[in-house]
């Protein structure tokens, strides 16, 4: 008897460690529906918040940068990266998706890895270099009342 039970455990417990195979079935309806919505994303080139920088590399249809960015209480500041190749004046503004708030271009640094700033909302500069230039975004320190939320920032280069 004891040889049958301890027969019927180690049946039981080997066929609970096997594993079930599964096949799933995908049905080619939704694929081509899939590869249509991933499709339509790729044409639409913009630039996106990634953590906390945002890369500047597409322009739209008037020569400008424009992209959207978030200031949370994780990133309390964002950076903005781009590339310059023509050298000229930077115009960027930043607007709060509120209208108003604490927030101001805190920095930028050029591509000799100099740097320049506090600047406002509003930022014009000479760009004298060529190469990779980084705006750092976030809220005045000397102000109350730390902005979080959502913003639109903007630049536009004009040669000389």
């Amino acid at each position: 008897m004891k040889n049958i039970l301890i027969l019927l455990l180690s049946i039981f417990f080997f066929s609970c460690q096997q594993k079930q195979t599964k096949s799933d079935s995908v049905q080619t309806s939704d694929s081509i529906v899939a590869k249509d919505s991933i499709n339509l994303k790729e044409d639409k080139e913009e630039n996106k918040q990634i953590g906390d920088t945002i890369f500047m590399n597409f322009k739209n249809e008037k020569g400008l940068y424009i992209a959207e960015g978030a200031i949370d209480s994780i990133h309390s500041r964002v950076y903005v990266k781009f590339k310059n190749e023509d050298l000229g004046e930077l115009k960027a503004n930043i607007v709060p998706a509120g209208g108003k708030g604490n927030i101001r271009f805190n920095q930028i640094i050029f591509p000799n890895k100099n740097s320049d700033g506090p600047f406002g909302i509003d930022l014009n500069t000479n760009l004298e270099q060529k190469g990779n230039y980084v705006l750092i975004i976030g809220h005045s320190q000397m102000a109350d009342n730390p902005f979080y939320g959502k913003f639109t920032v903007q630049l536009e280069n004009k040669k000389k």
